[in-house]
């Protein structure tokens, strides 16, 4: 079924942290109007595709997106208005190709992924399919509910405190289904908060809805952490509720060394401690555990911890499929982060999830520190059977939002597996 664009308008609205983002809406002749709301990053690979700001001081600090706003408005538009498209893989190559650029930085990727979403978001209304129903198609992929992983403490670069590493998320794995993983981690949550609380800690809120006391040595954050989940009632471990770990070891790497809590570790010294911390605690994952540059240290973290914890690749990949098929290559990590304003549009990210798989590598959807209400990822990470969604912690509304239409599919289609891989 082609795409007949009838006309494409983007607007500047607000994400999660009060930043500007925008929103593009997107008319066809048999799907009507569709939206998509685009996310922006905080902490961010040197790789990423370029998100366009406008750099004029006087609005939001520069950081305005009316520069990307017009190129939608005004060059986009006037590519797509009133042609017809044999996919949106179709679509997504005439975007790349107008903007010209390796890393969409003349139209800017935030222009370019908010009309990608909403092409295939028309695409599966005009076939009256559900969203991840299209997005399985055109993925190749066996649809899979996945284990959401909670980012329940707040650090580093999305949180006022001195907490280096940036994530520390619960992962339900051993939940029997989509919505007792949801309760486990708002349970969870809440033990977690309690606990913050009669210690005298902060439990006000990060970026993501993680909480962010002030503390600032990893090791307590996990002892909290097991200790939260004990309270509820539920087993720290595989079989119960494990811990992913976001480091984000780009934001405190400087020199050559890693900063952390006040120590300069070298990339084996910080490896010895993230051994450490998988011998006395359940981490079955951990996420740029070093630098995006450190790729030989990346070579002998999967050395040593790759038969036994998840090594998740973010900004090190980029969700560029090169890169990752690099990565494979020499062995670094196990798995990469799926973010689709890292690379562009939704057939580039789609093309990352497929070298990943044929590679072995794991998937995990993420959303940005700064999100909107859009739920694209609930279903992008349903249709192309990642296993995996993080999409902050249970609150804030622009994160539950994701969280709520995963309940949400689960409940009206029962037959969906739900897991890391699909069972049975």
């Amino acid at each position: 079924m082609p795409l007949r664009i009838e006309d494409v308008h983007a607007t500047e609205i607000l994400d999660s942290r009060a930043r500007p983002t925008l929103a593009v809406t997107l008319r066809t002749a048999d799907a009507g109007t569709v939206r998509a709301a685009v996310p922006s990053g905080a902490s961010t690979g040197s790789r990423e595709a370029v998100e366009l700001r406008d750099g004029d001081q006087r609005r939001y600090g520069g950081q305005g997106v009316r520069r990307a706003v017009a190129h939608v408005n005004g060059e986009i538009a006037d590519a797509l208005r009133g042609r017809t498209f044999r996919s949106t893989a179709d679509l997504d190559a005439a975007l790349i190709e107008l903007d010209g650029t390796p890393t969409k930085s003349r139209l800017g990727a935030n222009a370019l992924v908010g009309v990608s979403i909403a092409a295939v978001r028309a695409d599966a209304a005009a076939r009256g399919q559900e969203l991840w129903q299209r997005v399985a198609e055109l993925s190749g992929a066996v649809p899979l509910l996945p284990v959401p992983h909670f980012n329940v403490v707040n650090g580093g670069v999305h949180a006022a405190n001195n907490l280096d590493f940036q994530e520390f998320m619960l992962a339900p794995l051993g939940a029997a289904g989509l919505a007792e993983a949801v309760r486990a981690g708002a349970e969870v949550y809440a033990r977690l908060k309690a606990r913050l609380t009669a210690a005298g800690h902060s439990v006000g809120l990060g970026d993501e809805g993680g909480f962010a006391p002030a503390i600032d040595r990893p090791e307590e954050v996990l002892r909290l952490l097991v200790e939260a989940i004990t309270d509820a009632g539920y087993s720290p471990g595989r079989d119960g509720i494990s811990i992913a770990l976001d480091p984000a070891a780009s934001e405190f790497w400087s020199d050559g060394r890693y900063h952390v809590a006040g120590e300069d570790l070298t990339s084996d010294q910080l490896i010895d401690r993230y051994t450490e911390m998988a011998d006395r605690f359940p981490v079955w994952s951990i996420e740029d555990g070093l630098a995006e540059v450190d790729w030989e240290g990346w070579e002998r973290l999967t050395a040593r911890l790759g038969e036994r914890v998840q090594l998740v690749g973010d900004d090190i990949f980029v969700t560029n499929p090169a890169v990752i098929a690099e990565a494979v290559g020499r062995k670094v990590g196990n798995s990469a982060l799926i973010k689709v304003n890292q690379v562009g549009t939704v057939t580039e990210t789609l093309e990352a999830v497929r070298v990943c798989r044929e590679a072995g590598y794991t998937q995990m959807v993420s959303h940005r520190s700064g999100e909107t209400e859009d739920t694209f990822i609930a279903d992008l990470v349903i249709g192309a059977g990642c296993g995996q969604l993080k999409s902050g912690a249970p609150a804030r509304g622009e994160r539950i939002a994701k969280y709520n239409r995963l309940i949400e599919t689960a409940d009206a289609h029962q037959a969906l597996p739900f897991g890391l891989t699909p069972r049975g």
